[in-house]
């Protein structure tokens, strides 16, 4: 295996499955089987997962509702979506816990870092919910942060596209992949892989990015392999 702990970035909206909102188990319980297979192979797990299958603050501000108050709603959607992918992955056998930026004893630990290495290097599979815990920041500047502090080898986001284009494959047919590039090349193109915040903090703390397509069945193993799948950024 190419690394030994991962974070594994999970967007809401691909929660949804065929779904226009909320949670697909069926799309969950796949998911749940792709980390299966991962986690019998040795390696440590850490997962972030968006919440936009339920709430996005941003889409609220632009209705007019004030953004923090949009923002902690959104945090509250992500616990929600790592209640369901915990569900999922304990009822294949898994051993999880779920960790959160805001403080809700009654259904999460909260974050600790400590804490959270020592779960993985037990072999749980760690979710973090609740992002950073502040307004106007995203997931993915979560899952970044948090990779950084339990010390990932890689951040892997999973998303629909199988990695990084020229432009927008599925508006632009003639838009082509990278295998391979640079954090700074990313910039000077002007390609979208994750916002600023969370791209400047993977490049300053030379953390690697893959994006890759998590609804290809084995993606996910193959990716940990070392083998060519979507776009690493490096």
């Amino acid at each position: 295996m190419k690394y030994k702990r991962i974070l594994l970035k999970l967007s809401g909206e691909a929660l949804m499955g065929e779904n226009q909102y909320g949670i697909d188990p069926k799309r969950l319980a796949e998911y749940a089987e792709e980390i299966r297979k991962i986690h019998e192979q040795g390696i440590e797990i850490a997962i972030v997962i968006g919440g936009g299958n339920i709430f996005r603050g941003v889409a609220g501000a632009s209705e007019g509702m004030d953004r923090v108050q949009g923002d902690y709603m959104g945090m509250l959607a992500t616990v929600i979506n790592g209640m369901a992918l915990q569900g999922a992955l304990e009822s294949i056998g898994l051993l999880t816990r779920l960790q959160t930026a805001l403080k809700i004893e009654a259904v999460a630990e909260p974050y600790i870092k400590r804490r959270a290495v020592r779960h993985l290097e037990k072999g749980r599979i760690v979710i973090f919910g609740a992002g950073t815990g502040n307004p106007y920041f995203t997931t993915d500047t979560a899952a970044v942060l948090r990779g950084i502090e339990v010390n990932a080898d890689v951040i892997l986001k999973g998303t629909r596209v199988d990695g990084v284009y020229t432009a927008d494959p599925e508006k632009d047919s003639s838009a082509t992949k990278f295998d391979l590039i640079t954090f700074s090349e990313v910039l000077k193109k002007g390609l979208n892989v994750m916002d600023t915040t969370a791209f400047t903090l993977s490049q300053e703390n030379k953390l690697p990015i893959v994006v890759f397509d998590m609804n290809k069945q084995g993606n996910l193993l193959k990716v940990c392999k070392g083998e060519t799948i979507g776009t690493t950024v490096y």
